[in-house]
């Protein structure tokens, strides 16, 4: 591990490109987090098509580098403004933004950054302790236990779906049809084509995420009217406050340690992180303080910015590990590693471990280099956040439809971009969770193509996935991880009439 980890790091620092691409990935990640209406998940979704043309090592570092830092800088915005840039910010403003009217910004600002490259490191040094372990036992998987584990990818659709798991399973089916789309895999014949050359390889994967995400992020915000108004004042930002520091260093140990956790458990996510730390730090104040929370308590900001930060590094774990997304962006960076030709799992420890490691030691430097980006952009955001979104929406266009040309020179991709991007507009008014029609476009093909081989296999017998232990015990863990919020509701409905009746 230490060698591959050596060579990781020279991978970085002895390559200009590769270490001018981290750097630039991390001002990226800033922007894409801060801004309010540009989130993290659509920068990687930006970004992905302008990777296709790079190395994988620095389309990589990229891609994940920004996916780091966005997780922070929606903090940013999230404390001056009360407008979090990421949904892993949401927590931060219950207490950053009471912060910043009582003329605390800096401070909480300082709580957040420090919070955060913690929360990172940690969640970071798991990930490189864990996921060579997880990936090692998934080396004896044949393919009855890959599709098991692809059916317990597709559940995440529980977790991307919040309370209703009816539309997340029509996005999961949707996507999944999308992928039958073109030549079969197996046997090279034509599927759903209608006689259409542009669709014999298929809907590529990047003008339906461009569309989905970024596209339709930019419809909704030009029929938004509300513009931010208020003036930011100077603020002066203190990243280490040694009495503040005493305060809140149990409360970043407890949340790093949750945040890892939870970022593991595949379809959790990096919010659900934030606001579990956050219940946890008050349940575990004292009585007199937790009237505090919510009112501008720096542990509020800690809780929520070392757990959000450390359960992003967590998500990349059963990714890497076993090629499952832990969320919307995970599942956005197990498309560019199928677009890259690989697929992530324990066999990518093998093929390429260098890019692995190049991967982890860029977290590690991404993470550190947040320290000393912070202040300076903190100033220079104070005031680009003024600019008006019909300045920076076409600019977001102008990248979707360059981005989605560039990787096949196909004007057939645009008009599926364009489409998408209307589709995903009108999805979320309805709060439809498009994220889970990328999860079936994404797993499909892998799902399809194992559950075929598994078939043959046992000579058509069905029973192969429940008499293998491996298959059998991802099965139940998916029917769980599935039906296990279904059940939950449906009690607690059952529990509140009973309590009622009586």
């Amino acid at each position: 591990m230490l060698e591959n980890l050596l060579t990781g790091l020279l991978n970085i620092v002895t390559v200009p490109s590769n270490l001018l691409i981290l750097i630039l990935a991390v001002v990226i990640g800033f922007v894409g987090g801060a801004l309010p209406g540009i989130s993290g998940t659509m920068l990687v979704v930006i970004m992905l098509p302008v990777t296709y043309v790079m190395e994988p090592s620095a389309a990589f570092i990229m891609l994940t580098s920004i996916y780091a830092v966005a997780s922070f800088s929606g903090a940013i915005s999230a404390i001056l403004l009360r407008t979090p840039g990421t949904p892993e910010a949401v927590i931060t403003t219950l207490d950053g933004y009471p912060m910043t009217e009582q003329g605390k910004a800096g401070q909480a600002l300082g709580i957040a950054i420090l919070s955060s490259v913690i929360g990172g490191v940690i969640g970071t040094l798991c990930l490189i302790l864990i996921t060579p372990a997880l990936a090692k036992v998934a080396l004896s998987f044949s393919a009855p236990e890959y599709f098991a584990l692809a059916v317990m990818g597709l559940t995440v659709v529980a977790s991307l779906s919040g309370k209703d798991i009816a539309k997340g399973l029509i996005g999961v089916l949707i996507g999944l049809l999308i992928a039958t789309i073109g030549m079969d895999p197996l046997t090279g014949a034509l599927r759903f084509t209608f006689n259409s050359s542009s669709l014999i390889s298929g809907i590529n994967l990047i003008p339906i995420i461009i569309g989905l995400f970024a596209l339709s992020e930019f419809l909704k915000k030009t029929n938004e009217t509300s513009v931010v108004k208020e003036n930011i004042e100077k603020v002066k930002t203190k990243i280490f406050d040694s009495e503040i520091f005493n305060k809140i260093k149990g409360t970043i140990a407890r949340s790093s340690v949750l945040g890892v956790f939870i970022g593991i458990l595949p379809g959790i996510g990096a919010t659900t992180a934030s606001m579990l730390s956050y219940s946890e730090t008050v349940r575990w104040s004292k009585e007199d303080e937790k009237e505090s929370f919510g009112k501008g308590n720096p542990k509020g900001v800690a809780a929520s910015e070392t757990a959000n930060n450390a359960a992003a590094m967590g998500t990349l774990v059963p990714l890497l590990s076993l090629g499952i997304p832990g969320g919307a962006t995970a599942a956005v960076l197990l498309g560019a590693f199928v677009l890259h030709g690989m697929q992530p799992g324990p066999m990518l420890f093998k093929t390429q471990p260098d890019l692995i490691y190049t991967i982890f030691v860029g977290l590690l430097i991404a993470n550190i280099l947040m320290l000393f980006i912070s202040k300076p952009f903190i100033s220079v955001f104070q005031n680009v956040v003024k600019l008006p979104y019909h300045v920076l929406g076409p600019l977001v266009v102008v990248f979707c439809v360059l981005g989605t040309y560039t990787v096949r020179n196909n004007y057939f991709d645009i008009i599926i971009m364009v489409a998408f991007g209307l589709v995903g507009f009108l999805l979320e008014k309805y709060k439809f969770p498009i994220a889970t029609i990328i999860l079936g476009v994404v797993l499909g093909p892998l799902t399809e193509s194992e559950f075929r081989r598994s078939v043959e296999m046992a000579n058509g017998d069905f029973m192969i996935f429940f008499t293998r232990p491996i298959s059998l015990v991802l099965l139940i863990v998916s029917a769980i991880m599935l039906f296990y919020p279904i059940l939950n509701e449906y009690f607690k409905k059952r529990k509140t009439k009973t309590n009622g009746g009586i």
